[in-house]
């Protein structure tokens, strides 16, 4: 027996409240993944539910068929704006911690995921301390020929001329950084 109710299936729309989604850009090494992580270990230990989408591990899976290409760039950062808008649409709270080297890349990641949704946030460190943490080795491989086209480097990277956070790594500690990410989550 037939619903006269037409069918709407995967297309309904979202209803009710929506969660935020802190989309933190900054150079290789300057310390997104690491306060993503340590924010969603802290506000998780205060009974509030965050999910982190990081750039390395999407590029493992979801987006392993793209490149470091203007074009594999660019759809990187489409793709996680709609993971992220999909989980925010679930009223979760958000932690994108991908580079989006571009503003384009972030006014893309913004107007899928919705300018009332979308928090920018710049980690910021120079170049010359992304380089000397060296976290996963990525500047020693440029040095040495290994990897092209890599960020702040050989490719561009444009900072965020007005973002809503701007947490500078290099000069508060990480306890520092975290708490101020925490305190505008729970805003």
């Amino acid at each position: 027996m037939e619903s006269d109710k037409p069918h709407r299936g995967l297309e309904a729309e979202p209803k009710g409240k929506m969660g935020q989604v802190f989309w933190m850009t900054g150079l290789s090494g300057s310390g997104k993944t690491t306060l993503a992580l340590k924010l969603q270990s802290l506000a998780q230990a205060e009974g509030i539910n965050v999910v982190v989408i990081d750039g390395d591990r999407l590029r493992q899976g979801l987006c392993a068929d793209l490149s470091f290409d203007d074009f594999g760039r660019t759809e990187n950062n489409r793709r996680a704006a709609h993971l992220a808008q999909m989980l925010a649409e679930q009223d979760q709270c958000v932690v994108a911690a991908l580079i989006s080297p571009l503003q384009m890349h972030r006014e893309l990641a913004r107007s899928i995921i919705g300018p009332q949704n979308f928090v920018e946030v710049y980690v910021d460190a120079p170049l010359d301390e992304c380089a000397r943490r060296d976290v996963k080795g990525h500047y020693r491989r440029v040095l040495e020929g290994q990897i092209n086209n890599f960020t702040g480097i050989s490719a561009s990277y444009e900072p965020p001329l007005n973002p809503d956070l701007h947490i500078p790594t290099n000069e508060w500690t990480e306890e520092q950084s975290v708490q101020y990410l925490f305190q505008a989550i729970r805003k």
